[in-house]
C-alpha cells in the first residue's frame, strides 16, 4: 500500500441493538448510527407535559401534541449522543424532567430496526419485527387500550386484554379493547394467537351489544380474524346475527357496512357462501336503497357469490325490482357500473359452464334472470358500446347479447 494509505480503524456497535463486537469500517467513515426517528415515551398530564413542552422548544423542535409520541431526529447513539446533549442541555435533562416512572426503557426505542404502517382504527403505528426490537414494559390490561401503547402485543398481553374484554362492563373500556384487539388482528400472527386464546367467542359475543359502537368495533374485529381460513370455521356461526343486522339496521350505518365487510370477508372462498343464501333478495334491496359505499360494499359481495356455479341459481331467481337496471346505465359511477357489468358477466359464465342458457329455466317474472335476460337489459348493453371508458366498453364486448 502507499505511504500515504489510510489504515482500517475499528468501530464497537453501541446501544441496545448492537453485538459490541469489533467490526471494521473505512477510513474516515462515520460510526455507524440508526437515521429512524426516536420515539420517546408519553408523557405525564399536567405539568410533565409542560416540561416536555419547553424542552422540545429549547432543542428548536416542535411541541408534540399531549399523549402523541415525539419524534426526535438526533440520533442518540455512539459518540453523537454527548454531542447532542451538549447542544441541547434540555435533551439531557429531558428523562428526569418529563418521563414517567418506569418509562426509562422508552429510551431505548430510539433504536428500533422496523416500523410498521398506521392501523386504520387508531392511526397509531405498530412495531414490526426486527432485530434489536425490544418491548415495553409489562403493562396493565387498560393501559394496553389507552391508544399511547404502539408495539406488537405479545400473546401474554393479549390475553390480558380478551380477559379485560370478558370480565368487564364499562362501555368505554369494551368499546377501546375491541379496537385494539382489531387492530392487533390485523397481523397474521395474532389471528392465529387469538384463536387459539379462545378470542373468537368473546369477541363474537360484543356483536349482539345493543350499544351500536360497540357492534361496529366487535363486527371489525371479527373483519380481520375472519382473514385467517380457519378462523373463519368459528366466525360462521354468527353469519345469521351479522345479516339480521345488515339488514334490519338503520341504512348506510356504520354497523351496516361493518357487517357487510364481514360478509364480504367471509364469501371469499365458497366455503360458506351457502350460508347467505336466504339473504339475496335483502342484498339486492340494500344495493338499490343505499348510498355510494353501501352499493360498492354490497356488489362486492355479490360479486363473491356470482363466481360460484353453485349460487347461479339462487342469485337469478331473486325477486329483485326493476330499477336494478338502472344501474346499467351510462352516467352511473364507473366503480358501480364496472361492478354490476361483472356481476352480468360472472352469472352468465356459470350458466355457460352448466350449459342452462339453451334452456329456459324455471325463475318467476321480477326475478334477476328476467331482468338480466330481457329486451330493456340488452338494449342498455348495446347503449353502453360507446361509454367514452374504455374499461366499460371492454366489459360490455365480453358478454354475449341475449
Amino acid at each position: 500500500e502507499g505511504r500515504g494509505a489510510a489504515r482500517p480503524t475499528f468501530a464497537r456497535r453501541a446501544g441496545p441493538g448492537g453485538s459490541g463486537r469489533r467490526r471494521r469500517v473505512r477510513s474516515g467513515a462515520r460510526s455507524p448510527r440508526i437515521s429512524s426517528p426516536c420515539l420517546l415515551p408519553v408523557p405525564r398530564p399536567g405539568a410533565a407535559a409542560g416540561a416536555r413542552a419547553g424542552g422540545a422548544a429549547a432543542c428548536g423542535v416542535a411541541a408534540p401534541l399531549p399523549g402523541r409520541s415525539s419524534p426526535c431526529f438526533s440520533s442518540l447513539r455512539g459518540r453523537g449522543a454527548p454531542r447532542a446533549r451538549r447542544a441541547c442541555p434540555a435533551l439531557a435533562a429531558a428523562p428526569a424532567a418529563w418521563v414517567a416512572p418506569g418509562w426509562r426503557a422508552g429510551w431505548r426505542r430510539a433504536w428500533r430496526s422496523a416500523r410498521v404502517p398506521a392501523t386504520a382504527s387508531t392511526g397509531s403505528r405498530a412495531a414490526g419485527g426486527g432485530r434489536g426490537q425490544r418491548l415495553r414494559p409489562s403493562r396493565s390490561a387498560e393501559d394496553l387500550t389507552n391508544g399511547s401503547y404502539d408495539d406488537v402485543l405479545n400473546a401474554e398481553q393479549l390475553q390480558k386484554l380478551l380477559y379485560l374484554l370478558e370480565s368487564t362492563e364499562d362501555p368505554v373500556i369494551i368499546e377501546r379493547a375491541l379496537v385494539t384487539l382489531g387492530n392487533s388482528a390485523a397481523f397474521s400472527a395474532n389471528q392465529v394467537i387469538i384463536r387459539e386464546l379462545g378470542g373468537i367467542p368473546i369477541v363474537g359475543s360484543k356483536i349482539n351489544s345493543p350499544n351500536h359502537s360497540i357492534k361496529e368495533k366487535a363486527l371489525n374485529a371479527l373483519n380481520n380474524l375472519s382473514v385467517n381460513v380457519e378462523n373463519q370455521i368459528k366466525i360462521k356461526i354468527y353469519i345469521s346475527q351479522v345479516c339480521e343486522d345488515v339488514f334490519s339496521g338503520p341504512l348506510n350505518s356504520a354497523v351496516q357496512l361493518a357487517g357487510l365487510r364481514l360478509l364480504t370477508n367471509m364469501t371469499v372462498t365458497n366455503d360458506h357462501q351457502h350460508l347467505l343464501s336466504s339473504y339475496i333478495t335483502d342484498l339486492f334491496h340494500v344495493l338499490l336503497t343505499g348510498h355510494g359505499p353501501t352499493k360498492v360494499q354490497v356488489l362486492k359481495l355479490l360479486l363473491n357469490l356470482s363466481e360460484n356455479p353453485a349460487m347461479a341459481e339462487g342469485l337469478l331467481g331473486a325477486q329483485v325490482d326493476s330499477s336494478f337496471l338502472s344501474l346499467y346505465d351510462g352516467h352511473v359511477a364507473k366503480e358501480i357500473l364496472l361492478r354490476v357489468l361483472t356481476l352480468f358477466q360472472n352469472i352468465n359464465n356459470c350458466l355457460q359452464k352448466e350449459g342452462r342458457l339453451a334452456v329456459q329455466p324455471p325463475f318467476t317474472k321480477g326475478s334477476l334472470f328476467f331482468l338480466l335476460y330481457g329486451e330493456e337489459c340488452a338494449q342498455k348493453m348495446r347503449a353502453l358500446l360507446y361509454h367514452p371508458d374504455a374499461e366499460v366498453k371492454e366489459k360490455v364486448t365480453i358478454i354475449p347479447e341475449s
